[in-house]
């Protein structure tokens, strides 16, 4: 199907299709409208965010209304109250030519009267929140006896918002028979769950490779000391002046920090997150829309429907704790065949993490150096001379000023005015960056850095040195090592001390009172679908040049209470 006109679709939503300038399908949009045409079996479909997912159940959904009957025949569910008004205004777009057509977006925070209202003049299309619709079904306001198609869109995201009780209790409502048309940018196992318990002989279609990232984005990352992450964040964005993206903090407090510092340092940026109104909301998300802001800090959960085509950059201030959602986020730029950049800034201690999510979206990511001053001040400049050679010159506004202006500067050579046009523009740069330090870490200081922490780590004072058979390439974390003692051994008081987690293998301390009780408990069990082979670490697990002082007697100890974890997760 290499036309919208070979699909079948009617007449008006083909002439719609071309007022909107759809041209050539896009991949997702040519294997699923097929399918939901021509048969009415489940499906499964895995694709990114901004892949044109909407058009694609939509334009085939709307072609098999009965326009006839004026009840919901059709139900979409989706995270957030914005995707679900940006879902409905497309259906509005590719049925404007319909004389009957209806659709209406349902969401908590609106006035459910009005909502009601609007479900009693008839609609053919309801577009909710998994929990308003389940409000509106509880107090009888919906007539489900005609609903033949439920769509899960975003259906991971649903799940990730704790949405998992409202989806099995609509879906246990809606009579049979009816389809479910689930679409998912991941497939976790709840997916899975609900594919099986819901859905029969489904279709499964991927765009992509499972999890993966779109092609269209190159994946970069920078390597800082922690101190250094708002500095570097700082020079990445001088790097990119027409950078258009968003930039995504882990909390709510350390996204308002980077926002209010960029904006005190004279960026156009703003902040989106949970402690905001939903008028705040509103006014920072429809100013980003509308390319008044240049960049948005944002929490994963704020910027959930938040659809924003043509974004350059994504930008990881941290990597989010769950691997797939950095897919997400990725997935928000490379749109509709254009280019992106996703960068991450990561501590030399969190790059077992760049592997583990070149394995889940199946590309690589390159290391870049954080730009010096010097590549900083040059890229400006460029860009500066890029704007003047392409700035659209008013004539008749700007004539009248120049025989002033030449009067003014006819004592400057050429290149002297160039020179001092270049300064104006260009000194807050010039400045800032004077003497600017290196901002990178280095191979050999991470190494020195990896054999000092190791140093600090050696066993003593009542601490025994042990030897588990999964490392960073397994996942593993400090914390997640700790609740894996705590979950095995069923006892959260065991004193843990240092850890050194390597690629394959991890040495960690314990209290020696309780090695028995771990060495029993872990052994032999499963983690990340592998055996564990645990033991007391001997002198060559430990690096050579360490090797003599790990346990050795004589050495002062350097495990005070104050060094050791108490189990708390």
């Amino acid at each position: 199907m290499n036309t919208f006109k070979e699909t079948g679709l009617l007449p008006e939503l083909l002439k719609a299709v071309k007022a909107l300038n759809f041209e050539i399908p896009m991949p997702v949009q040519q294997r699923v409208i097929p399918e939901i045409l021509n048969n009415d079996r489940d499906m499964v479909a895995l694709a990114q965010t901004g892949t044109g997912k909407t058009a694609a159940f939509g334009l085939p959904l709307i072609h098999r209304l009965n326009f006839v009957q004026n009840d919901p025949q059709v139900i979409i569910l989706s995270p957030t109250r914005e995707l679900c008004t940006q879902i409905a205004k497309d259906l509005e777009g590719y049925g404007q030519f319909l004389a009957n057509f209806s659709v209406l977006a349902v969401y908590g925070g609106s006035s459910i009267e009005n909502q009601i209202r609007a479900l009693k003049n008839g609609v053919h299309i309801i577009v909710a929140t998994p929990g308003r619709m389940n409000d509106l079904i509880r107090r009888k306001k919906v007539n489900l006896s005609n609903i033949n198609t439920i769509v899960l869109d975003e259906a991971d995201e649903m799940l990730n918002m704790g949405f998992s009780e409202d989806l099995n209790t609509i879906l246990n409502l809606i009579p049979q028979p009816r389809r479910v048309l689930l679409f998912s940018a991941t497939m976790p196992n709840e997916i899975a769950n609900i594919a099986s318990r819901y859905m029969h002989d489904p279709i499964e279609i991927t765009v992509g490779t499972r999890n993966a990232g779109t092609e269209n984005v190159k994946h970069h990352y920078y390597v800082v000391n922690a101190k250094d992450r708002y500095l570097a964040l700082k020079r990445i964005v001088d790097f990119y002046p027409d950078i258009y993206g968003i930039i995504f903090c882990r909390t709510r407090q350390e996204t308002a920090e980077v926002a209010e510092k960029l904006m005190k340092d004279g960026y156009n940026a703003d902040a989106l997150h949970g402690d905001l109104s939903q008028a705040q909301r509103d006014y920072v998300m429809n100013k980003f829309r509308n390319k008044n802001l240049q960049m948005l800090v944002a929490t994963d959960v704020a910027a959930r429907g938040l659809d924003v085509d043509n974004l350059s950059h994504i930008i990881n201030y941290n990597l989010p704790d769950d691997n797939e959602i950095y897919t997400h986020r990725s997935g928000r730029t490379g749109r509709a065949y254009q280019s992106g950049i996703s960068i991450s800034i990561v501590h030399s201690r969190e790059q077992h993490r760049i592997h583990q999510l070149e394995n889940i979206i199946k590309q690589k990511f390159e290391h870049k150096s954080v730009p010096s001053g010097v590549d900083i001040c040059k890229k400006q400049l460029y860009h500066l001379i890029q704007k003047m050679e392409n700035v659209e010159v008013n004539e008749s506004e700007i004539n009248p000023f120049i025989p002033e202006v030449l009067k003014k500067t006819e004592h400057l050579e050429k290149e002297e005015v160039i020179k001092r046009f270049l300064s104006l523009e260009f000194n807050r740069f010039l400045e800032y960056y004077k003497n600017a330090p290196d901002l990178n870490v280095h191979e050999h200081k991470r190494g020195e850095d990896r054999d000092r922490n190791f140093d600090e780590r050696r066993s003593g004072n009542g601490f025994t040195a042990l030897r588990i058979s999964v490392g960073t390439m397994d996942g593993l974390t400090v914390p997640k090592l700790i609740g894996m003692v705590n979950d095995f051994s069923k006892n959260r008081k065991i004193k843990i001390g240092k850890a050194n987690i390597n690629s394959i293998f991890t040495i960690f301390e314990v209290e020696s009172a309780s090695v028995d009780e771990v060495l029993n408990s872990l052994q032999g069990k499963v983690y990340a679908g592998r055996d564990l082979a645990i033991k007391i670490a001997s002198n060559r697990d430990q690096p050579n040049n360490k090797r003599k002082r790990f346990n050795e007697k004589k050495s002062k100890p350097n495990l005070s209470n104050k060094n050791y974890r108490t189990n708390k997760y």
